[in-house]
């Protein structure tokens, strides 16, 4: 099964109240691709520090699997996959890292992160 990560936006439109991310998080976990990958420096761009603003997001890490630790193997694939795309965030680039070979990023920034991946190993980008 290919990993399936989620970048700030993926994970913001997941942690939303609505029917729309319900619906998909009910799809997602029918398909196996629950729990997914959170590398811990996405956190940095959906997190506020503020307990009540982050509530929906912290209750969604929960089912989550965050990753803590960065490689320097991941950081030096994302600044080559940065260095190929010509943009995209360095965030951006450690989220399409961390879903190679051939796996699936959730977001809702499909330009920066379909760029970075069209240099990736078979990694595919799908909207939140």
């Amino acid at each position: 099964m290919p990993v399936f990560v989620l970048d700030a936006g993926g994970l913001s439109r997941l942690a939303e109240r609505s029917l729309r991310a319900s619906a998909l998080l009910a799809a997602l976990r029918r398909e196996d691709f629950w729990p997914p990958l959170v590398p811990s420096p996405v956190l940095v761009e959906c997190l506020t520090g503020h307990a009540g603003r982050d509530a929906n997001v912290n209750r969604l890490l929960r089912t989550c699997n965050v990753e803590d630790r960065v490689s320097e193997v991941l950081v030096r694939r994302a600044a080559a996959l940065r260095f190929a795309a010509r943009r995209g965030s360095a965030i951006d680039a450690l989220v399409v890292a961390s879903a190679e070979p051939d796996g699936v990023v959730l977001t809702s920034d499909l330009g920066d992160l379909r760029a970075l991946a069209a240099h990736s190993h078979g990694v595919t980008v799908e909207r939140a």
